[in-house]
Formats: structure tokens, sequence, C-alpha cells
């Protein structure tokens, strides 16, 4: 039984923890395999996470790392370090040993919680070689091994001796503009930068989705966008504690898996890609699944067929189908689609900016254009990121002195204020969801011995969307073949972002300011600009 969303006082996760334990009591929050914690139960669990790190040193202001897939223990983790006072930097599963360490190494993160194994790797393995001497402990979510410093249920044992009282008033002492998160986002200029958010950035932000969707205390959650992107843990967990529904983590996506967990755990609230709605709709168990308790979906900002918005009211049974709009810059969340707009506006827009936000769009002189005129998307209000960690100098080149943050995405604005993307980051490109951005991808390529030059475009692909194509000059009497690279990439980032094509060149074309021409690559290789 699901019952009307009553807006919460609470201005920081801490406080939305012990709010939320006392109106939603023995409500189930994380439901996840054999394990099922309360809502009640939920500041205990907490707090004894909080009880280890306190024990161990961590202070207000410290940061603490997450590197594992959708779970429980993620959940109790982060909001663990929530109520320390410090600030949860996840990390993205997909990434390798080295890249991870460079994120931990740069946030100054002094623990580090991290699976044991996931999808046949050996995560603490994979740190080994690289640890940043900054990071005190690795503690393994599941067994220790070697390469890991204690596993989790010893880690929390080591907080006995920290009174909860003391926990309570660390995590009472948390105030709404102290900064809660960490999230490393990449940019058009080489690695991956820190985006500062505070807690009540985060609850304002999501309170508003709450609303907007329906989502009401009793959904069932089903969380499949991973927990270390806004989409899984914003829009995910941390609404549902907004609102006092049940989080179901779902660690990896896949569809016919997906399917069959909407009837046997009666799942209500389904956010996800297009392609998973897609998938449902190709199923050839449609009609013999009961759907029934699906009420909500949530999708990205990519356009999408009106004809889709409308089979998934139809055929799929959802009340309510949402498209949103939003980055890390600026939470996660920047305008939302109403749940009575047609399936038009669903489908070609992303909505009106939530309350808070202003939204704009300007030429590339920064002056403001007027409806329906092209430009870059710029965003204003009370979510937009405190800033790049330890980097004044992006933040100023993103955030302007009037505060309007300069997203690099292009659309419009129509006369009703409803946004339509029309394009995005002039090189950035996207391998099944994921934004791949090369300069980052360029620069860890220059690392190879047998390469001179290389430039990365993304080029269509049927099954991913796009994928990456490095365009390499190899080094003077250098060897180099394709398959040799792409295996030499596996081994040193992250999947989404290996190239799967690999053209040679003698020379990349290069314009007026002798730099590498795009636009004219993707001429040459007769890829759509």
């Amino acid at each position: 039984m699901t019952e009307a969303f009553v807006p919460l006082l609470a201005r920081s996760l801490p406080a939305l923890v012990l709010e939320a334990a006392a109106r939603h009591g023995e409500r189930i929050f994380i439901e996840d395999g054999d394990t099922r914690i309360d809502y009640a139960g939920l500041p205990a669990r907490v707090f004894a996470v909080s009880r280890a790190l306190i024990a161990h040193g961590i202070d207000a202001g410290d940061r603490v790392a997450i590197w594992a897939p959708n779970r429980a223990e993620w959940i109790i983790a982060a909001l663990g370090i929530h109520c320390a006072g410090a600030a949860m930097v996840p990390i993205n599963t997909r990434m390798k040993g080295a890249e991870a360490a460079d994120i931990i190494g740069r946030s100054g993160s002094r623990i580090l919680f991290v699976v044991d194994r996931f999808l046949d790797t050996d995560y603490p393995v994979m740190l080994a070689g690289c640890r940043p001497p900054t990071l005190e402990k690795v503690v393994a979510i599941g067994e220790a091994g070697p390469h890991a410093d204690t596993d989790w249920a010893a880690f929390l044992a080591s907080g006995e001796g920290i009174d909860e009282a003391q926990a309570r008033a660390r995590a009472e002492a948390v105030q709404p503009g102290d900064i809660s998160d960490l999230m490393f986002t990449s940019g058009t200029t080489g690695r991956p930068k820190g985006v500062m958010s505070a807690h009540y950035q985060v609850i304002q932000a999501f309170t508003a989705y709450v609303q907007i969707a329906g989502i009401r205390a009793g959904d069932r959650y089903l969380i499949v966008n991973p927990f270390f992107h806004t989409f899984g843990y914003k829009a995910g967990w941390v609404t549902c504690l907004i609102a006092g529904a049940t989080v179901l983590p779902h660690p990896v996506f896949d569809a016919e898996a997906v399917f069959r967990r909407i009837e046997a755990d009666r799942i209500s609230v389904l956010p996800g890609p297009p392609t998973l709605y897609l998938s449902m709709l190709a199923h050839p168990g449609l009609t013999q699944t009961d759907l029934s308790s699906l009420r909500v979906a949530v999708t990205g900002a990519s356009t999408i067929p009106p004809v889709l918005i409308e089979r998934m009211r139809r055929e799929l049974g959802f009340d309510v189908v949402l498209t949103a709009y939003g980055l890390t810059e600026c939470g996660g969340l920047a305008s939302c689609c109403e749940a009575d707009d047609d399936a038009e506006t669903v489908a070609l827009t992303s909505g009106h900016a939530i309350p808070g936000t202003e939204l704009r769009i300007v030429d590339a002189d920064n002056r403001p254009l007027a409806a329906g005129e092209t430009g870059e998307i710029c965003l204003r209000g009370f979510h937009v990121m405190q800033g790049y960690f330890q980097d004044g100098k992006a933040t100023a080149e993103t955030i302007d002195t009037e505060g309007w943050l300069h997203t690099g995405d292009v659309g419009t604005l129509d006369a009703r204020g409803y946004l339509r993307i029309t394009d995005r980051l002039k090189d950035m490109f996207i391998v099944g969801g994921f934004n791949c951005y090369p300069a980052e991808i360029e620069a860890a390529l220059t690392e190879h011995p047998a390469i001179a030059q290389v430039a990365v475009i993304g080029v269509p692909d049927e099954r991913m969307g796009e994928v990456g194509c490095a365009c390499v000059v190899p080094r003077p009497g250098q060897m180099l073949d394709e398959a040799g690279l792409i295996a030499w990439s596996r081994e040193r980032m992250a999947n989404y972002k290996v190239p799967r094509l690999v053209r040679l060149f003698d020379a990349l074309p290069v314009n007026a300011s002798n730099k590498v021409d795009k636009n004219a690559l993707r001429a040459q290789l007769r890829v759509p600009a």
C-alpha cells in the first residue's frame, strides 16, 4: 500500500536518516536478496559504519571512497560516511585499478570500501599495484583476501568502542551546506574532475523529483542504474529515503532479469534507458507476465519516438512516464516533464526547470537567445555544484560570474520553457549509456610506446549507439595493429572507453590553429558529424 508524499524537514542526509526512521518505522528500506533493512533499524546500521570511521580517525570533511556494484552495503557505507561528516567518493565499477587509484589519490580518500569480486574481477588485486600512499585502509565487502586490510564485519567490529551517542552527535553536527559527496566526472580537458555537492542540494532537488514523479511511501523501486552515478544514487536510493519507498538494488543491467523481477518483486518504480522499455515491449512473454505493479518510469534526455511513450503507458501499464535532464555538476537534475504531459512532450523534450532552477540558452558570446533559438544550455539555481575539487580554474571556466553553469550541451527552450536537447559537447560520444570524452582516452593512448599522435572520435554502432575509433599516427619504425592496441587499452581503462576501431594515418588533418580537425577526420572516415 502506497501513501501520499508529505515533505520532510531534513536538510542533511544524516537528518534524513533519522526523520525517515521516525516517519516510516517498520517499512522496508532495503530489500537485497536475503537482506531486509527496515527504516526503524536503519540508524543503528548506519551508525555502526560511522562508529568504525570515527574509531579510525575520520573527521568531518575527510573523504571516504566506495568502489562496488549496487548492493545493500553500498548504501549503508555511504550513509555511514555522511553521518560521520565525511564526503563520499563513489568510483565507477568499470574502472581499472590505475583509474580508480587516480581518483582515490586526488580526492585524498583515506578509506576505501571495495567489493571483493564482481563480474569475475578481483578489485583489491587490481588496485594493489597502484594503491595511493594516502589510502590508509581497504575494507573488502566480502572476503578480505591478501590485498585488502580487513573485511566488512571486522571493520564494523572495530567501532564497537565508540558509543553510539558519539556517532549520533557527529551526525547531528552535519550542516546543510557541508559537502555530501565528491563525484568525479570526465570533462573535455583530460582527467576526471571532482564535483562537490552539499547535503541540502541533494535533498531539495530530489524532493522535487519525488513530488513530480509521484513516488510514494510503499513504492518498490528497482534500481538498475549504478549507485556510482547520480541516476542510481540521488535519483535512486536517496529518492527512496525521501519518499519512504523500498530500494531493490540490481547490480548488472540484464533486460531478461529485470523483466522477471518486475513480476516476482512487484516493482512499481522502474527508471532506465529507452532500450530497457523497448526490450520489455519486444519480450515474447509480455502478454503472459504480470506487470500490473508498474506505475512510474523515468528515462534520460535522449529523444525517443512518441509512440514508445504511448506504448509504455498502454502495454506496460505505466501511469507516469517522464524524461528529465541533468548533469553531475548540478547534482543530476535540472529539468523534468510533468506526469500529465502528452506523449510528444515527454518524448521530444526534457521538461521544464525544476523549482529553484533557471534555464537559458546562450550564443557563443554568452548572450541569451529567444525561445526556439539554438545555443548552449546554461542553468542557475540552488543545486549548481560548489565547484570542482581543488580546481578553481576549471570551476571559473564552467560557472560564470553571474552564477550560470555552462553545460556544454546544445539545445532550445520553447515558449513554455520546455527544454529540447539538440546536440552535446562537440567531441563527446556515448557508449552504452556512458559518456566518453576523447581527451581522457587520448591521454591514456599516448602512453603506448608505438603511438606518436592519436585522436579519438565516436562512430555509430548498432548495438552500443556509438563506439570509439582511435585515429593513430605510429612512431617512425614502429608496428601497430588494431587487435594489439585494443587489448593494450583493455588493460588500462574502463571497458566503455576502449576504442573498438583503430585506423592508421601518416598524419592527422589539422585546422588553421594547427589543432586536429576532427570534422575532417569524420569526413575521411565517412562518419556523420
